[in-house]
């Protein structure tokens, strides 16, 4: 099926804007593409926070009026208010170009729209909603603080055939291969934070960082989360003691969506990745409090008591958990899944 213009260059934007995953927090990442006469000229993301939104990243690739007349396509509804940096609204009109193609509106109600009225009285036209499923999809994590007040929170676990991660004692903290260890660094990338149990650090002592090969070093580690209800002797784990310390947030007997919301507004977090025991990711579940999960499947077969995902269950598998753009693939011996929890379907326990 053939795609038109606009999709094609806002499919172009998504691919500046993936750049940015896992460095803009507590911004989104964005990506944007100046087009003229057929012919990207310009392209530009958002970096860090701080820096310059997407529009002003490609914006400062061109020579003073470069611009005029040019289509710029963008992710995200360009800002129209003044934060660390100027309006992107102004920014285009300065640049005299004829038209802005956004995917996504910004999901601050009371931002969402004020860039169409402020372009379009300055005589820009304004096209919406291209490729929109896949620009929300983009800034989802952003989209999760500004409209539930929490981070978006990635559950990943890896577990046996018969959904267990019993391990004997001193064998080691994996029952994943290499390579699927090697790319759950990869998908730490992702995240702003890392959650976990004290009962997972007294028993793994893990450090919780990024490392391996492709990682970038302008990545910022992220933060270190324990949850715990008995405390920590903080002498006997490394992420006391490494380099790192200082990102290491300690949580003890505190509500989880508490937690979380505390991680958004003292932390700049976008989205967490839950790496923890059935106990704990199994409670998160119950109070729905998840929205997308990455599981590991082994061929092993280990029996014994511990369960990949605890807490209390559903009456049907389809109230508690149906998930959808689900991506399977092979990663050394083991199976990925990974999908998004489908809310519509989802219902909460009775509490």
């Amino acid at each position: 099926m053939k795609i038109s213009e606009d999709e094609k260059w806002i499919r172009a934007a998504l691919e500046e804007g993936r750049r940015g995953i896992g460095f803009t927090a507590p911004n989104p990442p964005v990506g944007a593409v100046i087009v003229k006469n057929g012919i990207a000229i310009a392209r530009g993301w958002h970096h860090k926070v701080g820096s310059p939104h997407a529009e002003k990243d490609a914006l400062s690739k061109l020579k003073e009026e470069e611009a005029q007349g040019a289509t710029v396509y963008v992710t995200l509804e360009p800002c129209s208010t003044h934060g660390r940096t100027g309006a992107c609204t102004e920014a285009l009109i300065s640049a005299g170009v004829s038209k802005v193609v956004y995917g996504a509106c910004d999901p601050n109600p009371s931002h969402s729209g004020g860039a169409d009225k402020i372009l379009e009285s300055a005589g820009i036209k304004v096209v919406t909603g291209i490729l929109e499923e896949e620009c929300q999809d983009l800034i989802r994590g952003f989209s999760t603080v500004q409209t539930l007040g929490r981070p978006w929170l990635i559950a990943k676990t890896a577990m046996s055939l018969d959904g267990r991660i019993t391990r004997p004692k001193g064998e080691g903290q994996w029952l994943s291969g290499t390579e699927a260890r090697e790319e759950v660094q990869q998908l730490r990338t992702e995240a702003d934070a890392i959650l976990t149990s004290g009962e997972t650090i007294r028993r793994d002592n893990p450090a919780l960082t990024l490392r391996g090969s492709g990682i970038s070093s302008e990545k910022p580690q992220p933060w270190r989360v324990v949850m715990t209800q008995q405390g920590l002797a903080q002498k006997d784990f490394q992420i006391f003691e490494d380099e790192w310390k200082d990102r290491t947030l300690i949580f003890q007997n505190q509500n989880k969506y508490d937690v979380l919301q505390t991680l958004a507004e003292q932390h700049g977090v976008n989205t967490v990745l839950l790496e923890t025991g059935g106990s704990l990711l199994g409670s998160f579940l119950d109070e729905g409090l998840i929205d997308e999960l990455v599981i590991y499947l082994t061929p092993l077969v280990t029996g014994g008591p511990s369960v990949a995902v605890g807490g209390q269950g559903g009456e049907t598998l389809e109230e508690r958990l149906n998930l959808k753009n689900v991506r399977i693939h092979q990663v050394g011996r083991d199976i990925c899944a990974r999908g998004i929890v489908n809310r519509e379907s989802l219902k909460p326990l009775d509490r």
